[in-house]
């Protein structure tokens, strides 16, 4: 028998190594159109960010090596030109001779692939737009990173390559924005697990333009700008698209293959073509979804493998084997996080119209009590006739892999989530608990199905009828004060049967705490105290306050920090100090404390959420002669390092007097702000050094006069609607009149050619006065960083105290 194969790499190559593994008299011919016969081009990106160093582990088998072990014809740079499927031939041309040729065939394989999608506008030929499909896309990245040294790159596309690349892109040394059309990257998980993903790309300074619409690219200078829609256009140095792939079927098309409605290859269980002689495979053919019924292109390796391995049985035993068919189990590493999915979203069923329930949860990596537990948050889709699973998503730090592959094996042999309930898992602290998230998100699912609680999700909240609504925060009173959905009462988990008489019956309640837990015992609470129309918020606090939270960026780039050297020595004695969830000064404080009670050399790590953190640690630092070794955030956690050491006044410190001068704005006055900026603006004149530290109303005087929308919480906005919006409001501390004092002081500094508050606070700025806000007040008065000059800086307490070590002059005004 002679096969002939169109195409290489995982599904080609795979199919022509089991052909001959199960016949040793079958003539194999493999064509492959480039000089690469089988790679791993799941790989690629990160042969370009470094974390691959040797390009050769690239490639699972050299030609010489396959012809070698398997006897197989292997023809490379020999491009199939067509396929007559009445005479049962192939054109060939031979790329390096230009020179073509037929060649018959017994069984034929189509494994063209899929190409990248390049669509036509304006400037897409610049040399400084890239895809990455192929080995030689590859190494013209790579080329090109290495001999521009690009600053800047744009990723056209938030797809798993897409952000693979962005990561391996800034491993490069290059900072990177993402501009994605939908409103989300990762299309194959759902809004609320992407705002994660978000979440966690702009706390790496990725720059995130959601929405955005490319129209074409244009030259600038050195530098290649994409054209929005929107007309924030983003120069850069290049740019990657990863827009997505379709079939390559061109050769299919023109011989006559039947095509599926979605434009790949059509082909029945055997994977077997319109003609019985031929098969094809891979991401040219459309695979049949049994969760929805209909066929999907889902291009991915591990289908690819093993359809070759069914197509090779089937040519050579007859169709014995069938295809059942993809569910799409797809997992990347996006920097800290893993995101991973499979089945079906639940935009995709709703678009289905098939009926299903949505059930979040968040637990641990594993267990909670052994060290480095980290979060993992798992979202569900069932049936609610009879807990069929759907659909499962992912997004967490550590142990992701294992538990979509224990969802994928459920849903793959149409499980419930009464199988998922029971799920038999290793388990031992170091890597799960008892209770695994898996069997959690069971037994949750199983809850909801018999009506023990009634959910609702994040984007009812919303758009619930306040008079009708009682919306209960039951987590405890600090993190409820911390931050809470706008309209919420607190009444704690524990205070809930001692405080029934608070809660009407005539009323919808929605209870809600972190994460859902504390949230389904208040209803079950309440259940069994006759109360009927209770709703317990799925997911909780962290499902909706993230997904409610500002997605994009304001700017494409931001210029990331430095980070201080990172080189711990093991030798030292250092004590870890947890601070997560304290707000300025309590880091602060707990460091202070923890750090009298050492002795020089020895060192102190801290971790901290507060991200104002950085700021006030180098500024404390200073203050006390404290050692910075390292400086990290990473995941939504600051982690310091810090070495005590003896403080010494040097000769230079005792000899030179301290000359800068520091402010305390507490005043929102126009005539106290006024004389804040021209205290500030005359000691500049001086050649001096000048820090104001802005609190509390002070905050009013440097916000900005159009400012972005932002989320804020019920107290945020009545403290909004209550102070001044911008300098341009303020009152006179005496004879304000309602406000006209203000008018007329601006009229009679007009008059007399007196400089504006604005004006002032400009001259500030341009000569390099150094503006802190301060991060506490900033919290309790619900001001978010937006809202603020850019010029500010977020600091705290230590921050303050830093400059005024080092001032003669103190003013609080």
């Amino acid at each position: 028998m002679k096969v002939l194969i169109i195409g290489g790499v995982a599904g080609g190559a795979t199919a022509a190594a089991r052909l001959r593994r199960e016949s040793e008299d079958a003539q194999i011919i493999l064509f492959e159109r480039g000089e690469y016969v089988s790679y791993a081009n799941c790989g690629l990106p990160y042969y370009i960010g470094g974390t691959i160093n040797d390009r050769d582990r690239l490639f699972v088998q050299t030609v010489e090596g396959f012809v070698n072990r398997f006897n197989i014809d292997i023809r490379i740079k020999s491009e199939v030109t067509a396929i007559d499927l009445n005479s049962k031939t192939i054109t060939v041309l031979n790329r390096l001779t230009n020179e073509s040729y037929s060649e018959s065939y017994d069984k034929l394989i189509v494994s063209t692939g899929a190409e990248p999608i390049k669509p036509a506008m304006p400037g897409i030929n610049d040399s400084r737009i890239f895809s990455l499909r192929n080995v030689p896309d590859m190494d013209n990245i790579k080329a090109h990173i290495d001999q521009h040294k690009p600053k800047r790159a744009v990723v056209i596309g938030g797809g798993f390559i897409g952000l693979e690349m962005v990561e391996n892109l800034q491993d490069a040394g290059v900072e990177v924005c993402v501009v994605e059309r939908a409103n989300q990257v990762m299309a194959p998980i759902d809004f609320s697990m992407a705002s994660l993903v978000h979440q966690h790309l702009k706390s790496k300074n990725v720059g995130l333009l959601l929405g955005e619409v490319v129209e074409g690219f244009e030259s600038d200078n050195d530098e290649i700008k994409v054209l929005l829609e929107s007309k924030k256009n983003v120069s850069a140095d290049m740019v990657i698209l990863s827009i997505g792939v379709r079939p390559e079927v061109h050769l299919a098309k023109d011989a006559g293959l039947e095509l599926g409605s979605l434009g790949g290859i059509k082909v029945n269980d055997y994977m077997q073509t319109s003609d019985p002689d031929v098969y094809a495979l891979g991401d040219a053919v459309e695979v049949f979804n049994p969760l929805i019924g209909k066929y999907s292109l889902i291009p991915l390796a591990g289908p690819a493998n093993k359809q070759a391995r069914i197509v090779a049985d089937n040519i050579l035993e007859g169709n014995t084997y069938k295809y059942t068919g993809t569910i799409g189990t797809s997992i990347a590493k996006v920097f800290d996080i893993t995101v991973a999915a499979v089945g079906v979203s639940s935009k995709l069923l709703d678009r289905e119209n098939i009926t299903h329930l949505s059930s979040f949860t968040h637990g641990n990596s594993h267990a909670g009590y052994y060290p480095n537990a980290l979060p993992l948050s798992i979202k569900i889709n069932f049936s609610p006739i009879d807990g069929k699973l759907l659909g499962a998503q992912i997004v967490g730090f550590d142990g992701v892999d294992k538990r979509i592959d224990l969802f994928a094996q459920i849903i793959k042999k149409g499980g419930t989530i009464y199988d998922l309930m029971g799920v038999e898992h290793a388990y031992a602290p170091p890597y799960s608990s008892a209770k695994d998230p898996v069997n959690m998100a069971g037994f949750v699912a199983d809850n909801i199905l018999k009506k023990k609680v009634n959910i609702i999700h994040w984007r009812e909240v919303n758009k619930l009828d306040k008079d009708e609504t009682l919306l209960i925060d039951v987590r405890t009173s600090g993190e409820f004060q911390f931050a809470h959905i706008d309209g919420a009462v607190n009444i704690p988990v524990d205070d809930i049967r001692s405080r029934l008489s608070e809660i009407s019956k005539d009323k919808k309640i929605v209870v809600y705490c972190a994460v859902g837990l504390r949230g389904y015992l208040a209803s079950r609470i309440l259940l069994q105290n006759g109360y009927t129309n209770i709703y317990n918020l799925s997911g909780g606090y962290k499902t909706y306050s993230n997904a409610i939270d500002i997605q994009s960026t304001d700017v494409a780039f931001k210029d990331t920090l430095p980070l201080v050297n990172n080189n711990i020595k093991s030798e030292m004695k250092t004590i870890t100090i947890d601070a997560c969830g304290l707000q300025c000064p309590g880091p602060i404080m707990q460091l202070k404390k923890n750090y009298d009670q050492i002795e020089n050399g020895d060192r102190l790590e801290i971790k901290v959420t507060d991200q104002a953190f950085g700021e006030d640690l180098s500024g404390w630092c200073r203050m006390v002669g404290a050692n910075l070794i390292s400086i990290n955030n990473s995941g939504g956690v600051v982690t310091a390092c810090i070495e005590k050491t003896e403080k010494v006044q040097s000769c230079e410190m005792v000899s030179k007097p301290k000359d800068n001068k520091t402010l305390i704005v507490f005043s929102d006055d126009l005539d106290k702000a006024l004389a804040s900026f021209v205290i500030a603006n005359g000691a500049l004149a001086s050649g001096k050094k000048v820090s104001m530290f802005f609190t509390f109303w002070g905050l009013n005087v440097i916000k900005k006069a159009s400012k972005p929308s932002v989320k804020k919480d019920f107290l945020g906005k009545m403290f909004g609607l209550m102070l001044p919006s911008s300098s341009k409001k303020l009152g006179l501390s005496k004879m304000n009149m309602g406000g006209l004092g203000g008018k007329m002081m601006r009229y009679i500094m007009k008059e007399k050619k007196v400089d504006t508050l604005e004006s002032l606070i400009q001259q500030a700025i341009d000569n390099g006065v150094e503006f802190i806000a301060c991060s506490m007040s900033m919290d309790v008065m619900g001001i978010k960083q937006e809202e603020l000059m850019d010029h500010a800086t977020i600091g705290g307490v230590a921050a303050y105290l830093d400059r005024a070590e080092n001032a003669n002059v103190n003013l609080f005004i």
